[in-house]
């Protein structure tokens, strides 16, 4: 059974930052895409970042030029590396694993809360 674990969220000042990272276990397989997804309070979840196996990543506008995407395809590891946060980067942040095989098969994690207070 496919696990994503969740780490690295917090509590930061605006202007801080923080690193997630996102764990898969429970597949021998690649997957064709990992990403961050986030939804705050009364608003739907959003994508934040994507990376596919070979390394092209694609950002919401929000956060370009401010959040950085990564992933280690040997250890099925994703990471976002987050800087200059502002308030309205306040939100429970998702890992997205997404596997092409035949259907699209996407896996979650439980979910790590970023919150940017003073």
């Amino acid at each position: 059974q496919v696990q994503l674990v969740e780490s690295g969220g917090g509590l930061v000042q605006p202007g801080g930052s923080l690193r997630l990272s996102c764990a898969a276990s429970g597949t021998p397989y690649r997957f064709n895409t990992m990403g961050w997804y986030r939804q705050a309070p009364g608003k739907e979840r959003e994508l934040v970042a994507v990376i596919t196996t070979g390394g092209s990543t694609n950002y919401a506008d929000s956060v370009k030029g401010r959040f950085t995407i990564s992933r280690d395809n040997a250890e099925n590891t994703v990471y976002l590396q987050m800087n200059s946060l502002k308030s309205e980067d306040t939100a429970a942040y998702y890992c997205n694993a997404r596997l092409f095989a035949g259907l699209v098969l996407d896996y979650w994690g439980q979910g790590t809360q970023v919150t940017v207070s003073s």
